[in-house]
């Protein structure tokens, strides 16, 4: 064979026409593939979407994780605080010198400011407030004259909350 027939004989079989039945049939493997190219590309979106939402979930988890380690910790210290501030509150008329009361009320503030750093918040109560479960501890209920029933008597122990997560409630007498 000379290069002249190769090269025709090439032509010819470049140029092969083609039924419409051929047509169809390579249309359809096209639309087939494209539909799953299309269905791996919807997969591999929620998938993706899926793995986003895995490590929000898990970053929530470990800062939940975090602060939970942390109240624990604050819980440690808790009775410290109580004991000062019971000290303070208890100190006797006749102290000869002032500036004990002030070291003791200097340590606790220093205390307290450690701890707002660390976003713990004393929970606010003051007698005459209507009693809440969700963030107080009732120790007694009593008569009184002069609260109404359901109004907080006396905070006997301050509570704390860690953000959102009550670390303590508070130990508060009730009037009823």
């Amino acid at each position: 064979m000379t290069k002249e027939k190769k090269t025709e004989e090439t032509k010819e079989e470049t140029q092969k026409t083609y039924t419409q039945a051929d047509i169809d049939a390579y249309q359809t493997a096209l639309d087939d593939a494209q539909a799953v190219a299309e269905q791996y590309l919807e997969d591999l979106q929620r998938e993706r979407a899926s793995f986003v939402n895995y490590k929000k979930r898990v970053d929530q988890d470990n800062q939940l994780m975090a602060d939970i380690q942390l109240g624990k910790s604050i819980n440690l210290f808790l009775p410290v605080i109580d004991d000062l501030e019971r000290a303070l509150k208890n100190q006797p008329e006749d102290m000869a010198s002032k500036a004990w009361a002030e070291g003791i009320e200097l340590i606790l503030q220093k205390l307290r400011t450690a701890m707002a750093k660390l976003n713990v918040e004393v929970i606010d109560i003051k007698p005459g407030d209507e009693f809440d479960p969700t963030d107080q501890e009732a120790l007694t209920h009593e008569e009184s004259e002069t609260y109404k029933d359901g109004q907080v008597i006396e905070v006997v122990q301050t509570g704390y909350k860690l953000k959102d997560r009550i670390i303590r409630p508070a130990a508060v007498r009730v009037a009823k």
